[in-house]
């Protein structure tokens, strides 16, 4: 067993006094305990130096982009003052640092109107965050959801939802059973954690042996934004498939993967707080659920073209002559939006509450597949 040392003692503590503990509580301590956790430690990092990249780490027109469709909703919602933004799962603080500046650049009247929150939990990143954006008045903090004033504006997230804790759970015995880990750090079938579970199965394919993840979590998550929403929208970014290729009859092995130094961890156990956890997301099940807390759906499509509609506002023309970082800038946007790298893994979804649904979709939608779920 690799990782931390003392997480991985608590953990056995644990699993000595009440037995083995179900996966979900496992993921939860690797990557939230509050003082040895992934994320709680610090010790999550993005880029060449880190264990992962995202789309924030491949430079400043991430955020330059996503920038252009807040304003967009800002004037949708009929330019209020203040606009919120709030965004959860900042690690840095570098996209919002992105953002600030390219709304101060082509958006000052939102700017002028906006209110920029970070949730963050964590007082390392919390600490990372402040320093960076000291010089931006606008930005202000809270430490959870439930912390978090009812607002007007976007909520944005970019690999939140993937990070969750998820039940793990595999169909054996003509059953479907829980995974659980014992005092060897091994996996081992055990009870439904949730009576919640047994409803959200019954949509999963009954194969021996098949297993899979199931995001009760991300089910909790939108009821809570959903009610903290008054008008505006939900802004997810994430990796994840539709329900019927998430638990297509062939995907018997589930989504979950750990990541350390650029390295797919199959084993989701080994270096215990010192890697990334992930499942995909069901986006079919995140979305009828938000329906049913009173939010429409505004638009769901893949990273690549969501970034092609973006690209079409931002660069409707090759400038002549074409500025000193003319290039970069177009090979950031080739990146972010490429097939083969980030293009067709992410998706991106919007979730609205107020705003006119009969309105021409946002700019980043405009190129959307006519069947979302196709």
């Amino acid at each position: 067993m690799t990782g931390n040392t003392k997480l991985i003692n608590l953990i056995r503590e644990q699993i000595a006094s009440s037995g083995p503990v179900s996966f979900r509580w496992f993921m939860e301590q690797a990557l939230y305990h509050p003082v040895y956790g992934y994320y709680a430690s610090g010790r999550a990092a993005i880029g060449k130096q880190g264990d992962f990249f995202t789309s924030v780490s491949v430079g400043t027109l991430f955020g330059r982009l996503i920038a252009m469709q807040f304003a967009e909703i800002w004037e949708r919602l009929g330019c209020p003052s203040p606009f919120t933004i709030v965004e959860q799962g900042a690690n840095n603080g570098d996209f919002a640092a992105d953002v600030l500046l390219a709304l101060q650049t082509g958006f000052p009247a939102c700017l002028a109107a906006l209110r920029y929150v970070i949730i963050e939990p964590f007082e390392a990143l919390s600490i990372r965050q402040r320093q960076g954006l000291h010089q931006w008045p606008q930005v202000s903090w809270c430490k959870s959801p439930d912390k978090l004033d009812p607002f007007c504006g976007v909520h944005f997230s970019n690999e939140l939802l993937d990070a969750m804790p998820v039940h793990l759970v595999r169909y054996s015995g003509g059953k479907w059973n829980e995974l659980h880990v014992d005092a060897r750090f091994e996996l081992i079938n055990g009870p439904l954690d949730s009576s919640l579970l047994p409803a959200l199965l019954a949509s999963v394919p009954q194969i021996e042996g098949y297993r899979t993840e199931i995001n009760l979590e991300a089910l909790t998550w939108v009821e809570a934004m959903a009610a903290k929403l008054t008008r505006g929208c939900l802004l997810v970014i994430d990796y994840g498939f539709p329900q019927e290729i998430y638990y297509s009859p062939e995907r018997t092995c589930g989504t979950l993967a750990g990541y350390a130094n650029h390295r797919r961890l199959d084993n989701p156990i080994e270096a215990v707080g010192e890697a990334d956890i992930t499942a995909h997301v069901d986006f079919t099940r995140l979305i009828r659920h938000a329906e049913k807390q009173g939010l429409t759906l505004a638009g769901f499509t893949d990273q690549h073209h969501f970034m092609v509609g973006l690209g079409s506002r931002a660069f409707p023309d090759t400038p002549v002559p074409q500025p000193p970082d003319w290039q970069k800038t177009m090979r950031a946007f080739r990146t972010l939006m490429h097939p083969g790298l980030m293009g067709l893994a992410f998706k991106v979804v919007a979730l609205q509450k107020g705003m006119d649904a009969s309105a021409a979709p946002l700019t980043g939608f405009k190129f959307a597949p006519d069947d979302p779920f196709g």
